[in-house]
């Protein structure tokens, strides 16, 4: 259950009962009240002492989602946008990253309000790098083809926008849009992609974290990310060596995160952008997603930690930790008492360790060799 006040998101219930359970009105009391109650309370008071929003400039937005021959999701996708882009007047941009068939530019065909552009260099990061060359709005949202978008979604942007003038970046809460199988349930007991329901301020301070802000997985993640279009072109864009595909699929939102904060930028966390994941369906498919989520997170920490010498003990912190942290969960998982099991915290171990051993630098001669293949 997802409990909102109105419009805003509050927290989120996973309730297990035996099949065929009526969850009555006094269960759903108890539930709410224990998840949400102080939240509830919070939030009636500050809508109670909230003043008028200053009106100000709308910003101008572009909505970019990268793509490779999944049609169907795509069109879940703009179809959840076009109610919003009706509404709000943003750009719809669809990148498609080295098709293999015309499949996806003949269903842009049905989506007259939508942009198509191809990027024939394969790698997640080359897309997004024409994203960012080909947008028009100011802002650039960035959206993963397997997500639907919250009805509010924009909304929440404009309002964090409004709150947060200075900020470089946004990121949003991102939940399952089912939980039809035993892969997705686990996912989400394990955590999935939240962040919290709180809204946050990050900036190059951050009291009692002593890696801030190396472990960049705290800001958000890249199924639903949106940043102010000069400064990534500032920055030079996404490290195209980073979510490159099957060889290293992950990386590169976190390596964009670290650099805005890096550069002495604000980026905001708002639950209220919120978007709807579809998590991996088979369990095959989500021990894969825990090795490339280790493999893409050690292999952007290798890069920093070597170039980056400012921050090299950060780095070095972090790399103790987040081993210290995965036995603790192998540890837990053997005994019972994690939800995630023991072969998939060992697959995201053994990706950090594949991470670490010069993953970074295998992948960017991968990529300069992809770079001549398309010069």
């Amino acid at each position: 259950m997802l409990i909102r006040r109105k419009t805003r998101p509050l927290a989120y219930i996973l309730h297990e009962a035996p099949a065929g359970t009526v969850l009555t009105t006094e269960v759903l009391r108890s539930l709410i009240a224990e998840a949400a109650a102080g939240k509830i309370v919070e939030e009636a008071i500050g809508e109670e002492l909230a003043t008028s929003p200053v009106a100000s400039a709308k910003p101008s937005v572009t909505a970019a989602i990268c793509t490779r021959a999944r049609t169907k999701e795509l069109a879940r996708c703009i179809g959840s946008l076009l109610p919003l882009q009706e509404s709000h007047g943003f750009e719809i941009l669809v990148v498609d990253n080295a098709p293999p068939n015309q499949e996806t530019s003949a269903l842009l065909q049905k989506f007259p309000t939508v942009r198509y552009v191809e990027e024939p260099r394969p790698g997640l990061d080359f897309a997004r790098n024409r994203a960012l060359a080909e947008a028009g709005g100011e802002w650039i949202a960035f959206l993963d083809d397997d997500i639907v978008a919250d009805r509010w979604w924009f909304d929440a942007l404009e309002d964090a926008l409004r709150e947060n003038p200075d900020a470089a970046a946004i990121t949003g809460l991102v939940l399952p849009l089912e939980l039809s199988t035993t892969a997705q349930i686990v996912f989400e007991k394990r955590g999935g992609f939240q962040r919290g329901f709180d809204p946050r301020r990050y900036g190059s301070v951050l009291p009692g974290n002593p890696v801030h802000p190396c472990g960049a997985g705290i800001f958000g993640t890249g199924s639903n990310m949106a940043f102010r279009r000069d400064t990534l072109r500032q920055l030079g864009g996404f490290d195209e060596a980073l979510d490159t595909g099957a060889p290293l699929p992950g990386g590169g939102d976190l390596d964009m995160f670290f650099r805005i904060i890096r550069a002495g930028n604000i980026l905001v966390y708002e639950p209220r952008f919120l978007v709807f994941h579809e998590h991996r369906r088979d369990e095959a498919a989500l021990q894969r997603q825990y090795y490339t989520w280790g493999l893409g997170l050690m292999a952007y920490v290798d890069k920093h930690r070597r170039a980056d010498i400012a921050y090299r003990d950060r780095f070095r912190r972090l790399i103790r930790w987040w081993f210290h942290d995965q036995f603790d969960r192998l540890r837990s998982s053997l005994r019972g008492r994690h939800p995630l099991p023991a072969r998939m915290v060992l697959a995201e171990i053994l990706g950090g360790i594949v991470g670490l051993l010069g993953e970074y630098g295998r992948s960017r001669r991968r990529i300069e060799r992809i770079r001549k293949e398309f010069s």
